[in-house]
């Protein structure tokens, strides 16, 4: 399978001393500006999978949603971003979609855990009381020969969040499955990767109920691991 551009070695070692800068400068273009969500808001964090829902406000209404993420974004990026754009807004909810692109660019699922869970653990420290959902990596046609690797991260992230109260884990992969494990390639693009809106229809049914709870009821420490629409696990 031939690797995005990202992905090679090269690109990556030329692009990490400059990827700070431009995160944030994306970010910061976004609206994502200090002090703008004092109110508290569900804040959408994460890689295209996140970017590219383009009827996010639509369809989770009326919660009030702001989405950051952006394309391209690998883990360490909102490492970076957690400090001067994430705890800033003090969202009362957190909704998490990366790792993907990390795992296209040959990292390994210790690494990529290791990076979210430090992202997740600095949330705690600086806003307690806000909750973080985190949406699990897609098993994408493009990631066929990666899906071990996908599936290491979504065991690790269900684990932790299992031992974590204001963590709650998400599995959207069953939406994106026939009954005999074959892939809805109707709901990828044609590069196998992205998604296509009746796609993000079927992650709106499955997320929402989870944020409208997390964002009723944050002062509430439960750990649920969620992986459909009707409920907790």
């Amino acid at each position: 399978m031939n690797r995005p551009w990202w992905g090679s070695p090269l690109i990556r070692a030329w692009v990490g001393p400059f990827r700070a800068v431009v995160a944030i400068a994306i970010v910061v273009i976004m609206g994502a500006q200090p002090h703008a969500q004092d109110k508290g808001t569900i804040l959408f964090v994460g890689s295209s999978i996140f970017h590219r829902w383009t009827q996010l406000t639509t369809q989770m209404a009326p919660l009030p949603v702001q989405n950051i993420a952006f394309d391209g974004a690998v883990t360490d990026d909102w490492n970076r971003l957690v400090d001067p754009s994430v705890i800033p807004a003090r969202p009362k909810v957190i909704a998490y979609y990366c790792g993907s692109n990390d795992v296209d660019a040959g990292d390994s699922a210790v690494r990529i855990v290791a990076r979210i869970r430090s992202f997740m653990d600095r949330v705690k420290t600086a806003l307690p009381q806000t909750r973080v959902v985190f949406v699990s990596v897609n098993k994408a046609p493009e990631k066929r020969d990666r899906w071990d690797v996908v599936d290491d991260i979504n065991r690790q992230m269900q684990k932790y969040a299992e031992r974590n109260p204001r963590v709650e884990f998400v599995d959207v992969n069953p939406v994106l499955f026939n009954a005999d494990g074959t892939s809805k390639v109707e709901l990828f693009m044609n590069d196998q990767l992205h998604l296509r809106p009746p796609a993000y229809e079927e992650f709106a049914k499955i997320l929402k109920p989870v944020l409208e709870r997390a964002f009723a009821r944050p002062e509430r420490a439960t750990a649920r691991t969620w992986t459909d629409a009707t409920g907790p696990k």
